[in-house]
């Protein structure tokens, strides 16, 4: 067998024992949290062949202006890693993203009391999915109501420790910054190092 038989070997093994979703959000309502966060994140790769319907690079993030995979993240209040999703192109939105893989059961979750902060990236995402208002066009954040303001301040406090949960991630386990296999191997990279940060701790 070759090397990298194991490593793929040895990545799904890792990547299998990461909890799915509805796993980690019936752990988050067991233990009393009050929210879960949700962000999304690139994880740069090599460049890629492919083509959107428009031309452009499918594996390409106009975001972050690199070729890579977006990945879903969910974190704990204090910004624990919780979840990884599958993969998805570069030139994919967070939401649309978010749609594919995480909202059907983050909606769940929020009715049952569990709401989710996210972004404004994920404006319209849905009922539960709680996000910064956004200012008006062409006006500073001042012209929105102060209550509206207080709400944007809490929203965000609240949610920085879940934008540690991949820089975390990525910054101990550095094949997460740059990936060089297939990009249909990213989700399950990520998953394993989901896996190992969780041994870890």
């Amino acid at each position: 067998r070759r090397l990298g038989d194991y490593l793929h070997e040895g990545i799904d093994v890792l990547a299998e024992q990461a909890p799915d979703l509805h796993e980690v959000l019936d752990h988050c309502r067991r233990e009393g949290m009050t929210h879960v966060i949700l962000d999304g994140t690139l994880i740069e790769t090599d460049r890629l062949a492919g083509a959107r319907d428009n031309g452009n690079d499918l594996w390409f993030s106009q975001k972050h202006k690199a070729f890579g995979g977006n990945v879903q993240f969910l974190a704990a209040p204090d910004g624990t890693p919780l979840w990884v999703s599958d993969a998805e192109p570069g030139s994919v939105p967070d939401i649309t993203a978010a749609r594919l893989h995480a909202l059907p059961a983050l909606y769940k979750a929020a009715a049952d009391g569990l709401p989710t902060l996210a972004d404004k990236g994920y404006i319209g995402a849905g009922i539960g999915i709680r996000v910064p208002h956004r200012r008006p066009k062409g006006r500073s954040e001042q012209a929105l109501h102060a209550d509206t303001r207080t709400t944007n301040s809490l929203i965000r406090g609240a949610r920085a420790p879940g934008e540690r949960a991949a820089a975390e991630l990525k910054q101990r386990r550095g094949t997460l910054q740059h990936v060089t296999l297939s990009p249909s191997r990213i989700g399950n990279i990520a998953r394993a190092a989901l896996t190992l940060n969780t041994i870890w701790k």
